[in-house]
C-alpha cells in the first residue's frame, strides 16, 4: 500500500485565496495525495481575555483580529472544494471544536483529522467517530491513556482510523523525533500508523517512511520566512518535491524481503566467479 502523503496548508494561506490555490497546485504537482486545512470557531477555542490581548498582524492589533483573519468562510471553502475536485486532489481539515467539525460536515470530505490538541476531548472524539469516516489521529502531547481513550472510542463506533506519531514543537529538533514510537504504536494498538512531522528538511520523514508508515503529513509553504507560526516548520516547493520523490523511491526500493538472485546478477556472478 502506497503511503498517503498530505500537504498541510493549515493556516499558511494567510487568508489569501490565490496563495491557497498556489499551495494546492504545488501539492498536486509534487505528487501529494491530499491537502489539509485547519478550522476553528475562535470564540470556542480561545478566551475573551486572550482574544482581546495585543498582537500585531496583517489584520489588526489584537489576537482576535489575527485569528479571525486566518479563518476561511463557507464560500471560501466551497471554492477550495471545487478547485481541489477539478485538480483531482483530496482535501480535508482538522477541526478544533465541535462547531467547526459540524461546519466541515457540509462538505463531502474523504477523511477527518484529530489534531493533537483535540485528542484529549472525549466529546469531540465521539462526535467525529460517529461519522464513520476514516480518521487520522495525531498523538502529539499525548500519554498512552489519551491514546487509549481515542482508540477505544473509534473502535466502539467501528470508525476506521490510523494513529499518527507526532511531536508538537514548531520546528521540531531532530533529537526529539523518536521515530521508533511508530513501531511502538503499531505493536501496542494493532493499527496503521502515520507520521506528522514538524522538522526542517526531509531526512526524518524519509526515515519514518522506512519504518512502515501508511500516511505522511508535512506543512507546506511558498516561503518559510512568510508571516505565520507554522512557516518555519514547513517545506518549500523544492523540499516538498524532494520529499515525495524520495518517499516514492524508497517504497520501490523496500521490496518484499525475500532474498533472491535477480537476472542481472546471474550474468555478473558468472563473470566475477569464473576463476572459481
Amino acid at each position: 500500500m502506497s503511503i498517503y502523503i498530505i500537504g498541510e496548508i493549515g493556516i499558511n494561506h494567510n487568508s489569501d485565496m490565490n496563495l491557497c490555490k498556489e499551495l494546492i497546485t504545488i501539492a498536486k504537482d509534487s505528487g501529494c495525495n491530499a491537502v489539509k486545512f485547519q478550522k476553528r470557531d475562535i470564540d470556542l477555542v480561545y478566551t475573551k481575555e486572550y482574544l482581546n490581548s495585543a498582537r500585531e498582524s496583517p489584520w489588526g492589533n489584537t489576537q482576535r483580529d489575527q485569528k479571525e483573519g486566518l479563518e476561511f468562510s463557507y464560500d471560501q471553502y466551497k471554492e477550495i472544494d471545487i478547485f481541489c475536485k477539478n485538480l483531482k486532489i483530496d482535501w480535508f481539515a482538522s477541526a478544533w471544536d465541535k462547531n467547526s467539525q459540524k461546519f466541515l460536515q457540509q462538505f463531502d470530505l474523504p477523511h477527518n483529522k484529530i489534531a493533537s490538541a483535540m485528542i484529549i476531548s472525549k466529546d469531540f472524539l465521539e462526535l467525529v467517530a460517529k461519522e464513520g469516516k476514516h480518521t487520522f489521529i495525531s498523538t502529539g502531547m499525548s500519554t498512552y491513556e489519551d491514546i487509549n481513550q481515542a482508540v477505544e472510542i473509534f473502535r466502539k463506533h467501528k470508525c476506521p482510523f490510523e494513529l499518527m506519531h507526532t511531536v508538537s514543537t514548531y520546528p521540531m529538533k531532530d533529537s526529539d523525533a523518536n521515530l521508533m514510537v511508530i513501531r511502538t504504536l503499531k505493536k501496542r494498538y494493532g493499527c496503521n500508523v502515520g507520521y506528522s512531522g514538524h522538522e526542517p528538511g526531509v531526512a526524518i520523514s524519509v526515515g519514518a517512511a522506512a519504518l512502515g508508515i501508511t500516511s505522511l503529513e508535512r506543512h507546506i509553504t511558498v516561503d518559510r520566512s512568510s508571516y505565520g507560526s507554522d512557516q518555519a516548520a514547513s517545506l518549500e516547493p523544492q523540499g516538498l518535491r524532494n520529499l515525495v520523490g524520495s518517499v516514492r523511491k524508497l517504497e520501490l526500493a523496500m521490496g518484499d524481503g525475500k532474498k533472491v538472485i535477480i537476472k542481472e546478477e546471474e550474468v555478473i556472478a558468472k563473470k566475477l566467479r569464473a576463476h572459481l
